[in-house]
């Protein structure tokens, strides 16, 4: 066994069946609350190092080994190995808490590392042989199994005490108060900076019993998954709603209970006019997933659908401010949706409203950090989508972009909107290694937030790292995150740097085209290298007559975001099979803009 394990006490160590017989205990249980591939993950770590191999638990290995990653993987930069460690930690913890109290052996990931510990867990002992604590524990294991469990309960009901605090602080705090979960927010009730969502009772088939119970848990998870968006304000109390601002929602659900059949029944209220604005059913077998993890499912799930970007909560009013009326509008959350209707269509006078109508919300709110954010965004725009939008960037359009970007994170440095913002001014100012860390910050803070995750899988992917980019990419698609067709453009660009050009053209022409005509050059460089001339030859006469300007600076809007010589070659490989840009031979230019 490795020595990682070894020489904590005069005791003889658990035997190797031993702890492959807990192990098996441990995953065979409903209480072990992991998905499948931390199942995977907890297995591959405890049996590598049984078999001597501890210290090749690191990052990489278990990325490859477990999450299907490629020599590529950036462990700085692609948080996904922490994070589940960090849940399966959490799930043993768990275990032993509810069902393992009576174990003879305890397996620990302590953090900092991957290695699995081992140790004995005894009864606790009688006063007349109480046993020395060092033959009894490892490093940073209580002495005995009482001990272990009173530390655990008290640190269980230190976190809940907390978590109380919190959410006490979280309703109470004044207005801008930095430690404020709403942070720069005002009153939480009385503020329409950020959506209210409104988390009623869920209700069960029973009003007590286990049905009941599954409802309230449920109801639990769906509260602390939105809680980690920061865009809006989440109410667990109903009664705090109550004051006569009808502006808001409230989410309802229900759980039905049919032996091992399972369905929860979840809507969005518009708390204005009664109207649900989205509506979904989840069914469960009680057989293949523990109750845990059915909650856990569909609590993630509800809360991407309600609170993402471009979720419910961001699409149902956006219709009507589709060109905001600068007199009447003046809350930060006005300002959001006008942001989220100019993203839907980003045309030159959508634009111009939402940058206009952010000013005077951060004018009104200067510490409102998503404003910030959302403002920086829609400067940065006039660059990136400039062809999209049709107009010229004003001369110091990123400068203001970096700026906005620099005074979110200043506000609320864990805010995954602004986080969001100053990766992609980092990115586009060159600077790709304070992009990547500041990506993996906002996608570590929620993975849940499917724009964070799309945009940073794709600063990823364009910074050369297609294998874990990609994925991300793909996540985002799965979660209809951005505007129709965004992200597939980045699953036709990853289809083509591996070579698969079907699939490539597929994706393709699954983006919307419409939506920005650099969409439309990344197809046309993929039928160019599938030799498909006539269709290639059709687009490159709308691309010359819709795009002017931007085929004449090809070059730097693809070398601007392919940040590897490599990347650029295979794009440019397509369009040079049809004519286009003959110029862009020597990939060595100075990219200093």
């Amino acid at each position: 066994m490795s020595s990682a394990t070894a020489d904590f006490s005069s005791e003889p160590e658990p035997k190797p069946d031993d702890i492959l017989q807990q192990l098996e205990r441990v995953l065979a249980s409903d209480e072990f609350h992991s998905p499948e591939r931390g199942r995977k993950f907890l297995r591959f770590v405890v049996t590598e190092t049984l078999e001597g191999r501890a210290q090749f638990l690191k990052a990489f290995t278990i990325a490859n080994e477990i999450f299907g990653r490629q020599s590529s993987f950036d462990a700085q930069n692609d948080p996904v190995v922490r994070i589940e460690a960090g849940r399966i930690r959490r799930g043993l913890e768990r275990y032993y808490l509810v069902a393992g109290q009576a174990d003879p052996i305890v397996i620990t990931i302590p953090k900092g590392g991957y290695v699995p510990h081992f140790n004995h867990a005894e009864p606790s002992h009688s006063s007349a042989d109480p046993g020395p604590r060092s033959e009894r524990a490892a490093i940073g294991a209580p002495a005995d199994r009482k001990t272990y469990d009173t530390r655990l309960l008290a640190a269980l009901a230190a976190g809940a005490t907390l978590l109380i605090a919190v959410a006490a602080g979280y309703l109470l705090l004044p207005a801008g108060f930095p430690g404020s979960r709403i942070g720069t927010q005002q009153s939480p009730i009385a503020d329409t900076s950020s959506p209210m969502i409104v988390v009623e009772k869920f209700q069960s088939d029973g009003a007590e019993g286990a049905t009941a119970d599954i409802a309230q848990g449920l109801r639990d998870e769906v509260i602390g998954q939105l809680a980690t968006f920061d865009d809006i304000i989440v109410i667990a109390d109903p009664s705090r709603a109550n004051d006569g601002n009808m502006r808001g929602f409230a989410l309802q659900g229900s759980v039905q209970r049919d032996g091992d059949k399972l369905r929860s029944i979840s809507r969005l209220i518009r708390r204005s006019d009664a109207a649900v604005i989205w509506a979904n059913n989840y069914d469960a077998d009680l057989r293949a997933k523990s109750v845990l993890q059915i909650q856990a499912d569909i609590g993630q799930d509800i809360a991407v659908s309600v609170a993402q970007p471009y979720g419910a909560i961001f699409v149902t009013d956006t219709d009507k401010i589709a060109e905001p009326s600068l007199t009447e509008m003046g809350g930060a959350y006005d300002c959001t949706l006008a942001y989220y209707s100019y993203r839907r269509g980003m045309d030159a006078r959508s634009h111009a409203a939402a940058r206009d109508c952010l000013l005077r919300a951060t004018g009104r709110f200067p510490n409102n950090a998503t404003s910030w954010a959302l403002l920086s965004l829609v400067y940065l725009d006039e660059i990136r989508f400039r062809y999209k939008i049709g107009a010229q960037p004003s001369p110091d359009a990123m400068l203001q972009a970096t700026k906005a970007a620099e005074r979110a994170t200043a506000i609320a440095p864990d805010n995954t909107r602004a986080l969001q913002a100053e990766m992609l001014v980092s990115f586009f100012t060159d600077d790709i290694d304070k992009a990547l860390k500041l990506g993996a910050a906002a996608y570590a803070i929620n993975a849940n937030d499917t724009e964070v995750a799309g945009e940073y899988g794709l600063r990823l992917a364009m910074s050369g790292k297609w294998e874990s980019g990609c994925e991300l990419v793909s996540r985002a698609v799965n979660k209809d995150a951005g505007p129709k067709g965004y992200y597939e453009v980045g699953m036709a660009l990853c289809a083509l740097m591996r070579g698969d050009l079907q699939a490539a053209e597929l994706w393709s022409r699954m983006c919307d085209l419409e939506y920005n005509p650099m969409h439309r050059l990344v197809l046309l460089s993929i039928l160019g290298a599938e030799g498909k001339t006539e269709e290639a030859t059709q687009l490159k006469q709308w691309l010359d007559t819709h795009a002017p300007d931007m085929m004449k600076n090809v070059r730097d809007e693809v070398t601007r975001r392919l940040q590897r010589p490599q990347d650029q070659e295979r794009f440019f490989g397509g369009l040079r099979a049809l004519g286009v840009g003959t110029e862009i031979a020597d990939l060595r230019i100075d990219r200093q803009r």
